[in-house]
C-alpha cells in the first residue's frame, strides 16, 4: 500500500496515475480539502499525516521545500511502519536531501530523493523524468516501481544530492529561459513586432538546438575561434537596450548580461568567442 502526502497539482495527479494502476493509496495534504477530493478517484483521504502513512510500505512526498519534508516526515513517522520506504518528489536543496538520506537512514528507513521534470499531465500521463542518485542497491530496487510513474529514470549513480542538484540546474535554465523569452517579447513590443510573428520565426529556426553544442563548447574553455565576436555582441546587445529604452519597455535580463559582457571586454575578451562570459562558470 501507498502513502501520498502533498496533493497538490502534481501529487493528486500521480495519486490518480497510481490508483488507475491498481495501487491502493493513502493521501494527506495540510489542505484537508485538497486530499478528500481524491476520494472519488478511489483514495482514502485523512487529515492527519501520522494516520495517512499508517500499513504504507512506500510514501511519496511531493511538498515545497526542504523546511516543509523535514515537518511533515517528523509528524508523520509516528505512524510509519517499520522498513517503509521514503520517496521524495520535492525541488529541494542538494544539502537538505544528503542530510535527510542520512538521517533517516539512521532511524532505520531508507529515504530516496527522486525529484521530476514533470508537470501535472505527465503524473497522470506517467511520461516525463525522474531523476535518482545514491545509493545503487536502493535505486535499483525501486527503479522498476519508478519508471511505471515516469517515462523515464535517469540515475546520476552513487552521489547522495546529485539528483537534487541536476533538478536545480535544470530548474535554474528554465527560469532563465523563461526571462529570455519576456526580454524578447519585450524587445518585440517596443520594436512593433507581434508575438505572432516571434512565433513565425520559432518556427523555422529553432535555436534551442544549439544547446548541446554550446554547452560543450563553452565546457572547453576554448574561446580563441569566434563565431560571434563578444564585441559584435555587445554592439548588438546595446540595439536592444536603445529600442527598448526609446519605447519606454523594460527588459528584465539583458542588462545585466550587458553588464557582464563589460566586465570581460574590460579584460581584453572584445575579439574571444562571446560565450566567453561563461569563462568564470566553467574555469
Amino acid at each position: 500500500m501507498i502513502a501520498f502526502l502533498g496533493t497538490g497539482l502534481l501529487g493528486a495527479n500521480f495519486v490518480k496515475a497510481l490508483i488507475k494502476k491498481g495501487e491502493q493509496v493513502q493521501v494527506w495534504n495540510r489542505t484537508t480539502a485538497k486530499a478528500k477530493a481524491l476520494e472519488a478517484d478511489g483514495a482514502k483521504a485523512f487529515a492527519s499525516v501520522a494516520d495517512a502513512v499508517k500499513g504504507a510500505d512506500v510514501i511519496h512526498l511531493t511538498l515545497k521545500d526542504d523546511a516543509t519534508v523535514d515537518e511533515v516526515l517528523a509528524t508523520a513517522s509516528t505512524g510509519f511502519k517499520p522498513g517503509v520506504l521514503i520517496i521524495d518528489h520535492t525541488t529541494t536543496s542538494a544539502a537538505g536531501a544528503i542530510a535527510r538520506t542520512q538521517a533517516w537512514k539512521t532511524k532505520g528507513f531508507t529515504y530516496l530523493h527522486a525529484p521530476v521534470f514533470m508537470g501535472p499531465a505527465n503524473a497522470l500521463e506517467s511520461t516525463g523524468i525522474m531523476l535518482v542518485s545514491g545509493n545503487q542497491e536502493v535505486v535499483k530496487k525501486l527503479e522498476p516501481a519508478l519508471s511505471k510513474m515516469t517515462g523515464k529514470v535517469l540515475n546520476f549513480g552513487p552521489e547522495e544530492g546529485k539528483a537534487a542538484g541536476i533538478k536545480l540546474i535544470g530548474n535554474l535554465f528554465l527560469v532563465t529561459f523563461t526571462a529570455g523569452i519576456a526580454d524578447t517579447l519585450a524587445l518585440a513590443k517596443a520594436l512593433h513586432i507581434s508575438a505572432t510573428d516571434v512565433l513565425s520565426l520559432f518556427d523555422s529556426w529553432n535555436p534551442g538546438a544549439l544547446l548541446p553544442a554550446r554547452v560543450k563548447r563553452m565546457s572547453t574553455g576554448d574561446y580563441s575561434q569566434p563565431t560571434w565576436e563578444l564585441n559584435m555582441a555587445r554592439k548588438d546587445t546595446g540595439l536592444f537596450l536603445q529600442a527598448a529604452q526609446a519605447a519606454g519597455v523594460p527588459l528584465a535580463v539583458i542588462p545585466a548580461i550587458a553588464a557582464e559582457m563589460d566586465r570581460y571586454i574590460a579584460q581584453g575578451h572584445g575579439n574571444d568567442d562571446w560565450t566567453v562570459i561563461g569563462k568564470d562558470a566553467v574555469s
